[in-house]
């Protein structure tokens, strides 16, 4: 009897090994089954002006305060632009976990604004991995100024122009991640017959995570349209630095950009001032999400 049971127990000590590594090997084959999707390639829907490829949750709606102040070449008298100021207001609502609209107004041409943002493609790894993210974003916004051609019939979709971008986004680490954003804007009305309607650009984001709660964000949008044409030439590209500081429910985003606008058809095509002769802008973004239903969760 005793000999038998040292013999069962060598048996054991034998094969517990090799149990192990099946028991290793399902657990394994069990984890590659599930699809581990990217998540905060960056903290908030927008980089700084351009969108990134983050959604407000389904349910939930994003109250959206942007802010810009004048040109620090402005002067003294102006205060190195902080007697002057843009601001805009936006509502971002998201309907499912792929699919978000927003409305805005901006003081700038009293413009109104609204949007629609559909996922395509989610970075992911495990058992589907797809090494990027893609996100189209359609704009429309309508000039509120009043009629300033006497000239030509005052048609309502004289004031439209539209804007259509596909967000193409990578999260490389959990510290960096970086975007490329192909842009179209169609203008329906130009000033002369020597504009263009349409202007294509190319828009790049990055973001650097500093901490848990702070990180580094810079954006470049590149206009590829004829240069010689009037409305590309009497205009620059957007670039733009930034600081994003999360506090529970807010999300400061400050930052410096020669663009004015906070609408895409303005700071992408309708930028007057330039980094080198000081048509530098502080501003900030601030957002506050809040539950509209208690299926608010973006997976």
């Amino acid at each position: 009897m005793k000999r038998l049971s040292i013999f069962t127990l060598l048996v054991a000590f034998a094969i517990a090994p090799s149990l192990a590594q099946d028991l290793d090997d399902l657990l394994n084959s069990m984890e590659s089954e599930t699809i581990d999707y990217t998540t905060a390639t960056f903290k908030s829907s927008r980089v700084i002006n351009l969108h990134s490829p983050e959604r407000v949750a389904p349910g939930a709606m994003e109250f959206r305060i942007s802010h810009r102040f004048g040109p620090l070449n402005g002067g003294a008298y102006n205060l190195w632009g902080l007697d002057q100021s843009s601001v805009r207001f936006g509502f971002d609502f998201g309907l499912t976990k792929w699919l978000m609209v927003g409305v805005g107004r901006s003081t700038y041409e009293k413009t109104y604004d609204g949007f629609v943002k559909a996922a395509i493609l989610r970075q992911s790894t495990g058992k589907k991995v797809m090494p990027l993210s893609a996100v189209w974003v359609s704009n429309m916004s309508v000039n509120g100024l009043r009629w300033e051609f006497p000239d030509r019939t005052n048609y309502f979709s004289s004031r439209i122009a539209f804007v259509h971008q596909l967000v193409l986004a990578r999260k490389f680490s959990d510290r960096f991640s970086f975007e490329v954003v192909p842009t179209w804007v169609h203008f329906n009305l130009v000033e002369g017959t020597t504009d263009l309607n349409d202007i294509p650009a190319v828009g790049f984001g990055g973001r650097i995570k500093l901490s848990r709660r702070t990180a580094l964000n810079g954006e470049y949008i590149l206009r590829v349209a004829d240069k010689n044409a009037p409305n590309v030439a009497n205009y620059n590209d957007s670039f733009s630095i930034g600081f994003d500081i999360e506090t529970g429910g807010h999300v400061f985003q400050l930052h410096l950009t020669n663009s004015l606008a906070m609408m895409e058809k303005g700071f992408i095509a309708e930028n007057t001032d330039t980094w080198g002769n000081g048509g530098i802008h502080f501003g900030f973004n601030v957002t506050r999400e809040f539950t509209l239903s208690k299926k608010s969760r973006m997976e």
